[in-house]
């Protein structure tokens, strides 16, 4: 079974979902990041493809793909490292990334090298939906290969419903029309957006991302999905660091996300 599913099946609430770019900040520190995450208790590691032109992906995001560029990070020394990490943990993985960096490896080498390395799902927010549909959703299906497609506030019902009838993976909802990037609180606009989405009783399951920061949003993003995603927020930790040794910088950050602050 593949690990998504087997995970969406034993945990129906409160999914953590840690996003970061991988080969950053150093770029041997993909290992010890997804390690020490699912030692702290993650349930799901969405790695970052990094890319020079992130067109979702707020300033913090780019950055960290950019030093992760500069640091020397390429698809092949990806794989590699997340079939390194697999050894040690069997959580899901999903590989976040553009379509361009896909078709310039090659798409069935890609999609071999995902497979071989460990990987089971994919985010590519840019492929457009009727190509997956008419080119690459028997590929993936053939490699056991989940994928997550985005909706947005502006997504109009029925692409909705196009979207969870093709997706295999979660649905992937991102919480503003903005880019990424962490957000304090959650705007009334916001909870009337979840609140729509939930009513339409989708077939998978849902993780709202984009501007989940703290226990309060991801709190508040678990009364309406199985979970949330956080990203810009643990980059900015990752970067925060030398001070404190990255295990343990890790397990706090975790714990600050699914922990209320005590008073």
């Amino acid at each position: 079974m593949n690990r998504l599913d087997r995970l969406f099946q034993e945990k129906k609430q409160e999914i953590l979902n840690i996003y970061f770019t991988a080969g950053y900040p150093g770029l041997g520190d993909t290992v010890k990041i997804i390690r020490h995450l699912a030692d702290a208790g993650v349930d799901l590691v969405e790695i970052g493809i990094p890319y020079s032109d992130p067109l979702a992906d707020g300033p913090t995001i780019q950055a960290s793909s950019e030093k992760a560029l500069a640091n020397g990070m390429t698809l092949d020394l990806l794989f590699q490292q997340v079939k390194e990490a697999r050894q040690h943990t069997d959580i899901p993985f999903i590989l976040m990334g553009y379509f361009n960096p896909v078709l310039q490896y090659g798409e069935d080498r890609f999609f071999r090298a995902c497979v071989h390395a460990g990987v089971d799902g994919l985010i590519i927010p840019d492929m457009p939906l009727h190509e997956y549909e008419q080119v690459y959703r028997e590929k993936l299906k053939h490699h056991g290969l989940k994928i997550s497609f985005l909706i947005t506030p502006q997504t109009p019902e029925d692409r909705i419903r196009k979207i969870d009838d093709l997706s295999n993976g979660f649905i992937y909802m991102v919480s503003s029309s903005s880019i990424t990037g962490a957000k304090t609180a959650i705007q009334a606009s916001q909870l009337e957006y979840f609140r729509r989405v939930q009513a339409m009783h989708l077939k998978h399951p849902r993780l709202i991302g984009f501007g989940i920061s703290n226990y309060e949003t991801f709190n508040t993003a678990c009364h309406y999905a199985a979970g949330a995603i956080v990203g810009s927020a643990f980059i900015k930790q990752l970067g925060q660091g030398a001070n404190v040794p990255m295990e343990q910088q890790i397990h706090q950050f975790v714990q600050h996300i699914k922990n209320p602050v005590e008073a």
